[in-house]
């Protein structure tokens, strides 16, 4: 699909889909939503042991380079990015995020790997951190994998509404170890009585700047 690049509100970019007249972030700061949401609000409250994510939309790879950047607080790091479109590096290299983010030359390197590695394949980096790119549809995606995180990142419930179905977070909550957790930008109503009628429990949480709300969903213990 065509794109466009959109400065956002923290003065980092995001790409605008015309045909689906959407943003891939916030259009009040696409950094700043990528970290409240996915870093602050998921991946720091796990404990700093051998932890497993799955992200849904790899998208620009935004949140596999802030997680990248996070990985020295964890013993190890494997990590799920499923992706159905994916972008040309061509492309997402032009949204400058090495320099908003102010990064030294290895995890700029690691950044232009992360997009230019092979799909379906693990690849390392550093000693603790494995990524595996799966190019396929969410719905049609099977595995056996438990994560401990779940970063749901896909296009909103009136863009993709396959996407935001109950037996979809059925799959989702089976595949959360107990006490793992499902993090998103989305708060509608719809979407939390689905959660709960799964078995999470929903959590309303302080959105990133310009989103009231956010959710965050426990699969429990027992």
């Amino acid at each position: 699909m065509r794109t466009k690049i959109k400065y956002t509100g923290d003065g980092s970019s995001t790409l605008y889909v015309p045909q689906l007249k959407e943003h891939y972030h916030s259009v009040y700061g696409a950094v700043q939503e990528s970290m409240h949401v996915f870093v602050q609000m998921g991946l720091k409250i796990l404990k700093p042991g051998d932890i497993s994510i799955m992200e849904i939309g790899f998208g620009t790879g935004l949140n596999v380079l802030l997680t990248l950047i996070q990985s020295q607080n964890f013993n190890s790091i494997v990590y799920y990015a499923i992706e159905k479109y994916p972008l040309k590096w061509e492309r997402v290299k032009q949204l400058h995020y090495e320099d908003y983010l102010k990064l030294p030359t290895e995890l700029r390197k690691d950044f232009r790997k992360m997009h230019l590695s092979p799909w379906n394949s693990l690849v390392s980096f550093r000693d603790n951190f494995i990524l595996h790119k799966i190019k396929i549809d969410l719905l049609e995606y099977q595995s056996d994998m438990k994560f401990d995180l779940i970063y749901f990142d896909a296009f909103a419930p009136a863009i993709q509404p396959e996407l935001w179905k109950e037996t979809l977070f059925s799959m989702l909550f089976y595949s959360l170890n107990p006490g793992g957790i499902l993090v998103t930008y989305c708060a509608k109503g719809e979407v939390r009585r689905k959660l709960q009628n799964i078995g999470f429990q929903v959590e309303r949480l302080k959105g990133p700047p310009g989103k009231h709300e956010m959710m965050r969903a426990t699969r429990k213990l027992y």
